[in-house]
C-alpha cells in the first residue's frame, strides 16, 4: 500500500487495515518458518506496510 493512498484512508480505516496487515505478518512468518515461502520478500513489504500504517495513526493522534 503506497502512502498517498493510506493518507486518503480515514483513522477507522487505517486501525482496520493495520490489524488485519498484522494477521497479515504473522501468517506469513508462520509459513515461512514451516516450509520457506516462494517470495520472501513479501514479509519485508508487509512489515513496511504496517509501519506506514502505524506512523499514520501515530502523526494524526498527535495533530
Amino acid at each position: 500500500m503506497k502512502q498517498s493512498e493510506i493518507k486518503n484512508l480515514s483513522a477507522a480505516e487505517l486501525q482496520e487495515n493495520l490489524s488485519q496487515t498484522k494477521k497479515a505478518y504473522a501468517n506469513l512468518k508462520l509459513a515461512h518458518a514451516i516450509s520457506p515461502i516462494e517470495n520472501p520478500l513479501q514479509i519485508r513489504t508487509v512489515r513496511r506496510t504496517i509501519a506506514r500504517l502505524a506512523t499514520e495513526l501515530t502523526k494524526r493522534e498527535l495533530q
